[in-house]
């Protein structure tokens, strides 16, 4: 199976992606949802063994499958790691049918403008080539928006277009995430102004540079149709930021072109001392629930 075989499942397959790009800043977090204290890790290097255990009991469970999970998102990380002897990226690929992306952002500058930047990302081209090599079929790189200022807004479009360029130019197609906060007390507005300015940026690319976007459930259903229907965007994925499964899941279902791609709403219940059966059963009723949000 081929990029053009993963390209297809992005563009028109039924299902959503999960997020398991828990990174330095977000395990820890992560972890004690998980019923893993900071106590029961000595060192970075723990912590991040305990997550990738974490991850690959998602990966291997009986309902992560390519019939509801289309994709799945990586910490850089994770690259290096195996699962059943093999690369984490190839695993989910070659075993599960799942095509692999990579969180390839390092992180928000300071608040300015209403917004959070990308820190610069040392190294990049380096990153992509590794990971186009390694089967990765794209990127996923955020920043967050706060509030509806136009030029904050404009800045965050025209970052995250930058950063797209490259992932494109080294062959691989990019998630772009400007996620709007959710307790934002302008957020309708900000999602009108970040609708306008992707599309300005939209209308830059040429024939062949396609993206996806990755982007907060908007105060509007439906609102980012426009975005989903132009022809350089494969696909509009949601993010759950911070809305439980519920509440995500209900907001997802009342937007007819977006798709899934949660985290912290794919991991909602799940902890390290359920038996198998457990975890396989509280993972497989969240996989069911964004599933059919999704479709």
């Amino acid at each position: 199976m081929s990029k053009a075989d993963q390209r297809e499942q992005m563009t028109n397959g039924a299902g959503f992606i999960a997020a398991l790009d828990q990174s330095g800043g977000s395990t820890p977090k992560a972890l004690a949802l998980y019923g893993v204290d900071a106590s029961q890790y000595g060192s970075e290097e723990e912590m991040f063994a305990e997550i990738q255990n974490m991850r690959a009991r998602i990966i291997l469970a009986d309902d992560f499958t390519k019939e509801k999970v289309i994709g799945a998102i990586l910490f850089e990380r994770t690259l290096g790691e195996e699962i059943e002897g093999r690369k984490v990226a190839d695993y989910l690929w070659s075993v599960k049918g799942i095509v692999p992306f990579l969180k390839i952002d390092k992180g928000l500058e300071e608040q300015a403008n209403g917004v959070q930047m990308m820190k610069p990302i040392p190294g990049l081209s380096e990153t992509l080539a590794k990971a186009a090599s390694m089967g990765v079929f794209g990127t996923k790189e955020r920043s967050v928006i706060h509030e509806a200022n136009a030029e904050g807004i404009a800045a965050v479009v025209a970052q995250q277009f930058d950063v797209a360029r490259e992932v494109i130019a080294a062959g691989m197609v990019p998630i772009v995430e400007p996620e709007v906060n959710i307790h934002s007390e302008t957020k309708a507005e900000a999602e009108d102004i970040l609708k306008a300015e992707i599309l300005k940026q939209l209308d830059t690319l040429e024939e062949g540079q396609d993206i996806m976007l990755k982007l907060t459930l908007p105060t509007k259903a439906n609102l980012y149709d426009e975005l989903a229907d132009h022809p350089r965007v494969l696909r509009v994925v949601a993010l759950s930021g911070g809305y439980s499964t519920e509440e995500a899941c209900d907001l997802l279902s009342k937007n007819d072109k977006m798709i899934a791609s949660f985290s912290r709403a794919l991991t909602e219940g799940l902890s390290k001392q359920m038996s198998d059966s457990e975890f396989n059963a509280a993972l497989g009723s969240n996989i069911d629930k964004i599933y059919r949000a999704s479709v």
